[in-house]
């Protein structure tokens, strides 16, 4: 039998399903993909909450709805750092990263006209979940690396200790479940 926890997104109510990442804990997965309500709520949550920015940048996969929905409602363009060099990617801009949900390294990468793109403009990073930092981590230094500037890091929810961060905006905290 599965265990949930149920919090209040954007004025949304969602039940979370929880999943073990160790023997000593669980956490409730937020997950966009498919749920187009919450991820248009939250993007317009997001936005009254964010400076101002030129572009929105945020990593493969998850927050790709989010950033696309924050870009339509704000007229902005996105750009995703992508897990993969793609043979349309010049000269590639590349930063490792280990997160919570991944558990094993892996890259993010922008392309040379993405760099070009975002070199001395403010970008706004975009992610689903914040929890450990890592991959929020890995997408500062691709803004540092492009030249760009840095608007802000936002997420829907901040997860954990994140939830006690002054550096990232957030809608909700949502908890880590010990065993």
């Amino acid at each position: 039998m599965s265990e949930f926890y149920t919090m209040k997104i954007a004025g949304l109510e969602r039940s979370l399903k929880k999943f073990p990442v160790s023997d000593s804990l669980d956490i409730a997965a937020f997950i966009l993909f498919g749920d187009v309500e919450i991820t248009i709520a939250s993007a317009r949550e997001l936005l009254k909450k964010v400076p101002e920015f030129d572009y929105i940048l945020t990593p493969e996969a998850k927050s790709i709805p989010l950033a696309y929905e924050m870009a339509r409602q704000s007229g902005k363009p996105y750009i995703v750092a992508r897990k993969g060099v793609k043979v349309y990617m010049g000269n590639p801009v590349e930063v490792s990263v280990t997160s919570i949900t991944t558990q094993k390294e892996q890259k993010l990468h922008l392309g040379e006209d993405e760099v070009n793109l975002i070199k001395g403009k403010k970008v706004l990073i975009v992610d689903d979940v914040i929890s450990t930092g890592e991959s929020l981590s890995a997408v500062r230094e691709l803004v540092k690396r492009a030249g760009g500037i840095e608007s802000a890091a936002c997420a829907v929810l901040a997860e954990g200790d994140a939830a006690e961060r002054d550096d990232i905006i957030f809608l909700e905290k949502l908890p880590l479940f010990f065993k």
